[in-house]
């Protein structure tokens, strides 16, 4: 029986479609209400069928998978794996990682499931997800694996451009007149993802300035092993061209990627959502 399996949510997004140990990794995915209708596995909604702004009446919600669909997952793997290790979004941005620790807890079967808060979600997850499959895949021991990632885990970096304040709102992260003001304004205001919140840093008031900003946020870290842009819809097209040439310059040679907002993600953070990952050298 092969020792290590990973297990992740489908707010992850691999900047490798097929890296080693791909077929290590199981997706256990989140559901979306909007409008008091309930889309299972988030399927059946896009990102572009979601407005700039959460009106009233929209109540866009992310729901964890529940504490039986872990349960269910781990006995699933646990016939062909002996461990699970569980790689989740940050446990800030929904209930996913209390639902997944509460079911490891409970679980009864022969496989050993460990439960890791990635502190980051997207790509950020995507790239820790993707060094733990390949050392599974290498035959590195369950520990081993998990030390890695939380060793990893201080290397990846987000920032997020966020418009639509009041999803920001409608996920628990921001008051209501906060919200509204902040889109009234029509400001682009940035938060970073870290200790598990989000904390606000600066307001751009156009694209030019966005760049500006991503810019020097990424000009902090001296060796760079990847940078991935994730892109609302629509998406920010000039902004990231720009800073795409920008950091050739600065970097020369740089692992990039780029990719396209999910409806999961989309409603905790808005479809006009732009983020930046950096995976930082060791």
């Amino acid at each position: 029986m092969p020792q290590v399996c990973i297990l992740t949510d489908s707010t992850a997004q691999f900047p490798v479609p097929a890296f080693a140990g791909r077929t290590r990794v199981n997706v256990i995915p989140l559901h979306i209400e909007v409008n008091g209708r309930r889309y299972e596995k988030s399927e059946g909604l896009r990102a572009a069928d979601l407005p700039p702004s959460a009106g009233p009446g929209l109540a866009p919600r992310v729901l964890s998978p529940s504490e039986a669909e872990f349960l269910s997952m781990y006995a699933h793997l646990g016939q062909y794996y002996s461990h699970v290790l569980v790689i989740l979004h940050s446990a800030y941005l929904a209930g996913t990682w209390a639902n997944a620790q509460a079911a490891a807890n409970a679980f009864a079967g022969p496989a050993k499931v460990q439960v890791v808060d990635s502190g980051t979600t997207a790509t950020g997850l995507g790239l820790v997800v993707q060094a733990a499959a390949a050392a599974a895949e290498q035959g590195f021991p369950a520990d081993e694996v998990e030390n890695m990632v939380r060793a990893m885990l201080p290397r990846v970096y987000s920032l997020f451009c966020i418009p639509g304040l009041t999803y920001m709102h409608h996920a628990g992260h921001l008051g209501l007149a906060q919200a509204l003001v902040g889109e009234r304004l029509n400001m682009l205001p940035l938060y970073v993802l870290d200790n598990d919140q989000f904390m606000p840093t600066q307001k751009a008031r156009n694209g030019r300035a966005l760049v500006d900003l991503l810019h020097e946020f990424i000009l902090e870290f001296e060796r760079l092993e990847h940078v991935a842009l994730l892109q609302g819809v629509p998406p920010f097209e000039s902004e990231t061209r720009g800073l795409r040439e920008r950091l050739s310059e600065d970097y020369g040679p740089v692992a990039m990627s780029e990719h396209t907002i999910n409806p999961a993600l989309a409603t905790l953070f808005g479809p006009h959502s732009l983020g930046v990952f950096v995976l930082q050298g060791e």
